[in-house]
């Protein structure tokens, strides 16, 4: 009996997996995706084995829930030097339940909420493999950003205006001068790293919300989780292109304050568009905008080179801040769509760093988050 229940929770994580479309083959072609997934299969049942009862369970629940529930970590005895399995157990699951096109560790980050993230190195003999502990890295390409050039700027935006007099002084104001998004020094002294502002098109949309812990879920709605929710704000100017774009939000995004800068995670089923200074191409005028793919990760603001950005000056439409990220849910903007700024963008959400607390002296210290 035990051993049959456990071979039927194998065969149905098997049948779990991401099932890829099988294509015609001819004389030398390449092998299938679904082959090359075939060809995990004995390695994927001889690590089913290995997992006790309650880890199985673990694991089926993160499938089933496909990252929006807390699962736990799955661990696994793991020794990197041993080379007697060709692929680690994380990558196996990555590439049956995530990424059937994933091809090495090196392109995988481990996630904060993942209890290896904050071993250090050599720590303990086991590894967490669940799959949804696992981001795959967005390198940003500066030969094809989508670019927002200082010419394309509006002209209310350029000269001696309150708007320009308030960002030459280094505050954030909204373009209607009534809300105040402004990052205040007393942020250094109550124990945030950073504050989020929602906004929809010109409007922000609800309080700050001040981030102490090292990560926060942003999202619009879930079965399950904490953070930062988008769903229980409201508006009484919300236009039907904003409730159609909320309902793209789901799972959302995760951000993490990490040893290197600040992280996001992609948890929604839809593309999400990244600003930040510090992800500008070096020699670039202007702005840059990063579309980051469902289930990547990327580095949205970079600790060192957060440190110089004293002389940033962006001109531009909306709150300006040279220590703020901005992500647009869904929607893009730039030279390449019909929005060309972010305050035409129905859902955004704006990233108020504190300058204090992203340095490299007082971040975290954690070690082997990328795997």
């Amino acid at each position: 009996m035990f051993r049959s229940r456990r071979s039927v929770s194998a065969r149905q994580l098997w049948r779990q997996r991401c099932l890829v479309p099988s294509r015609g083959q001819g004389e030398g072609a390449p092998p299938s995706p679904e082959d090359l997934q075939n060809a995990l299969r004995p390695a994927a049942h001889q690590l089913f084995k290995k997992l006790k009862d309650e880890q199985l369970w673990q694991l089926a629940e993160a499938l089933e829930s496909r990252g929006s529930w807390e699962c736990g970590c799955v661990f696994l005895p793991w020794d990197s030097r041993s080379g007697k399995q060709p692929l680690p157990p994380h990558v196996l699951l990555c590439k049956l339940y995530r990424w059937p096109d994933l091809r090495h560790g090196a392109e995988l980050k481990r996630l904060i909420q993942c209890e290896s993230f904050w071993r250090k190195s050599g720590e303990g003999t086991s590894l967490c493999c669940n799959p949804y502990h696992f981001s795959r890295l967005a390198a940003p390409d500066s030969s094809s950003p989508l670019s927002i050039k200082a010419r394309d700027l509006p002209r209310f935006f350029l000269g001696d205006t309150p708007i320009a007099r308030s960002v030459q002084g280094g505050k954030i104001s909204s373009i209607r001068g009534r809300q105040d998004t402004t990052l205040s020094r007393s942020t250094n002294r109550d124990g945030y790293w950073c504050k989020l502002a929602y906004w929809e098109h010109r409007t922000r949309v609800g309080r700050l919300y001040n981030v102490s812990e090292p990560s926060v879920n942003i999202f619009h709605d879930l079965p399950k989780g904490s953070g930062f929710c988008l769903g229980y704000l409201h508006s009484e100017t919300r236009n039907e292109t904003v409730r159609r774009t909320r309902k793209k939000i789901g799972q959302g995004l995760t951000l993490s304050r990490e040893h290197d800068g600040i992280w996001v995670y992609n948890r929604s089923e839809h593309p999400i568009f990244v600003n930040s200074p510090t992800l500008a191409p070096v020699s670039g005028r202007g702005q840059s905008v990063y579309k980051v793919l469902p289930g990547y990760s990327i580095k949205v603001f970079d600790s060192e080179q957060g440190v110089s950005m004293s002389g940033y000056n962006y001109l531009g439409d909306g709150p300006c801040d040279p220590h703020s990220v901005r992500i647009s849910f869904a929607k893009g903007w730039g030279s390449s769509y019909s929005r060309q700024f972010i305050t035409s963008c129905p859902c955004w959400l704006e990233i108020l760093l504190s300058p204090s607390r992203y340095s490299r002296d007082e971040s975290i210290s954690t070690r082997n988050h990328v795997m």
